[in-house]
């Protein structure tokens, strides 16, 4: 859909409602002195008398007129809600139903109520807030409400040197079909595994150095991917030596491995984790359906992921997370459920499940309607929660199935730190690996950034780009 500007330059709020509203549609901005053609939508920010008034208007000639409160000036931020507000009612009675998110677009839905409760509102007046000023519905207002304050929590013990790290490894057995991730498939790119482990434990050594050298009391660390297990036992033993030795752990509280894929954990690998420290680690099956598995380019059985699960509760006292996906290609809504059934009865501490973030311009193909329905996903939110679970994070994508979300469930006492700490974005965040983006969140709500090389020969081959990465971390920590 074409749309077009007058009266302001808001691009942003614009363009991102009508992606969530319209995700199979091409959407464009026109330039309203050349005419309007086409299908399109207009917004518009104009002066009444006295206020400002936001008004949307389609090609069909509806129109909906919204007043801005009284003082509100064009520049002022909250503008964005006024103007997306107007489309979002002028657009709603062309869809087929409501979006359970209503006009909220951003990937952090938690983060405006933990704003909500900071401002000093009750968890029940944010809930209330996020069904009349965005048309949530009361579902997910309620479980934005529970992950929102869940957050708030986690930032209100947040000491001003705590730090959290994130470690990342980005090789896979091999690449599903549905992955945007940076990974690289061993069969292809094994080679650079060793390459790649040792450009990191230099990092590693780096990066301790920054860390003792600015005081920082590391709260978490978090080994991420690609799929981190596809390390061999010597090259995972080494690395865990590396972070005992170079960085200073008396303050860590959580260490994580992702797993992830059972036909690269062995018994070995599992006992050199728990030695080296290892809490947490993930098992992931995405799907207990092997028909869908084969079809996304998995390699395991669901009968692979029960057996790992039980040797990994058998070596070590493992907190143990497991990731589904709801809305994989060839999967259906019964199928669906069945997994999150299997997948419960098996007791892990957490359970997260995914809706399905497809690529731009790519159709769902879920169940015989290609839709990922809400009810669906709500009744494998109820079977979760009956058993014990509880949401304590979640985030939204573009282009994600159904408009939904991904949604992380724990037995209370199990949550994930990192998680909740990397999604809500309420505190440091230092990255080491290829693709690794270090994040220093401040009071004003302002986040710096530090990149890393992105893809792994690029890091292998640029130990200059490593250090002058660290040295500006360095120089950002003394005055952070």
């Amino acid at each position: 859909m074409r749309f077009y500007l007058i009266g302001h330059e808001r691009i942003n709020p614009i363009l991102q409602l009508l992606i969530c509203l319209f995700p199979d549609e091409e959407h464009s901005q026109g330039n309203p002195d050349e005419g309007f053609e086409g299908e399109y939508v207009i917004s518009e920010l104009r002066a009444g008398e006295g206020r400002l008034i936001a008004e949307a208007r389609d090609y069909r000639g509806h129109v909906y007129t919204l007043d801005c409160p009284a003082g509100m000036t064009a520049d002022d931020p909250a503008m964005n809600e006024y103007v997306r507000r107007a489309l979002y009612l002028l657009l709603l009675p062309q869809l087929e139903q409501p979006p359970v998110w209503g006009m909220l677009t951003g990937v952090k839905p938690a983060k405006l109520v933990r704003n909500m409760l900071a401002r000093g509102m009750t968890p029940a007046e944010a809930a209330t807030s996020l069904r009349e000023d965005y048309y949530v519905t009361p579902r997910r207002a309620s479980l934005a409400v529970r992950s929102g304050a869940v957050s708030r929590d986690y930032k209100l013990q947040m000491g001003p040197r705590d730090i959290d790290l994130y470690i990342g490894i980005p090789f896979c057995p091999a690449k599903c079909s549905y992955c945007s991730f940076v990974s690289n498939d061993v069969r292809s790119w094994g080679h650079m595994v060793e390459p790649y482990v040792q450009a990191l434990l230099r990092e590693v050594e780096g990066m301790g150095r920054v860390l003792r050298q600015t005081g920082r009391e590391i709260k978490s660390i978090y080994i991420g991917g690609g799929t981190p297990s596809i390390l061999n036992e010597d090259q995972l033993a080494r690395l865990l030596d590396a972070v005992h030795t170079h960085f200073d752990l008396g303050s860590l509280g959580e260490f994580t491995l992702e797993a992830g894929r059972p036909e690269t954990i062995t018994a070995e690998k599992l006992r050199i984790a728990a030695q080296g420290g290892v809490g947490r680690i993930s098992i992931n099956p995405q799907t207990m359906n092997e028909e869908v598995l084969r079809g996304v380019g998995r390699l395991h059985t669901a009968q692979d992921i029960i057996d790992c699960y039980h040797m990994a509760r058998e070596t070590a006292d493992f907190q143990i997370n497991m990731d589904l996906i709801a809305g994989l290609p060839g999967d259906d809504d019964q199928s669906l459920i069945s997994s999150v059934e299997q997948v419960v009865a098996l007791d892990p501490d957490n359970v997260t499940l995914h809706s399905m973030a497809r690529k731009r311009g790519a159709p769902l193909r879920f169940g015989k309607t290609g839709t990922l329905a809400a009810e669906t996903v709500d009744r494998c939110h109820d079977i979760i929660g009956q058993k014990g679970y509880v949401p304590y994070y979640l985030y939204r994508q573009k282009y994600i199935a159904g408009g939904l979300e991904n949604t992380g469930f724990a037995k209370p006492g199990t949550e994930c730190r990192y998680n909740v700490v990397m999604m809500e974005e309420i505190g440091d965040v230092a990255a080491l690996g290829s693709g690794g983006v270090t994040k220093l969140v401040y009071e004003d709500g302002h986040i710096e950034r530090i990149t890393n090389p992105k893809y792994p020969i690029e890091y292998i081959q640029g130990p200059e780009k490593i250090e002058q990465s660290l040295h500006k971390l360095l120089k950002a920590l003394e005055n952070h």
